[in-house]
């Protein structure tokens, strides 16, 4: 496809913080795109959604956590082009949430420190936000 005519897909992920510095991390389940690959959690913004509105709407979906715009802090953002879209996402970083984090949608979780993120297998438009959350933590 030529890249000047890639749809642009805008997902929202989100560095969610526990109280002892390390960052939560969600496997694709099998049957998905990039199944068995590690992830920030997140997801697509839909029409007419803010990218902090649907980061509340996914934490909430994904894990059963609540968190308020207020606690989302704006980190960095990913720009990757895939074979058949380009991937826009913005990261902010969470460390006030309500809720204990449970696998809500089929994937395995684990919390993670920074210094051992790319042990973890990512999406390639993951794996450029990990120097921006080490120097962070």
């Amino acid at each position: 496809m030529d890249t000047r005519t890639r749809p642009i897909v805008l997902v929202v992920a989100c560095a969610l913080i526990d109280t002892d510095g390390r960052l939560l991390l969600a496997q694709r389940p099998e049957g998905k795109p990039m199944a068995g690959l590690w992830e920030f959690p997140g997801g697509k913004v839909e029409a007419g959604e803010s990218p902090e509105t649907a980061l509340l709407r996914e934490l909430a979906e994904e894990l059963g956590v609540e968190t308020d715009v207020a606690c989302l802090a704006p980190l960095t953002f990913a720009s990757h082009a895939y074979d058949d879209f380009h991937l826009l996402m913005p990261l902010f970083v969470c460390r006030r949430y309500r809720g204990i984090p449970a696998p809500r949608e089929g994937q395995a979780l684990k919390w993670v420190r920074a210094a051992a993120l790319r042990d973890y297998p990512m999406p390639p438009a993951d794996a450029p936000l990990i120097p921006f959350l080490q120097d962070l933590l």
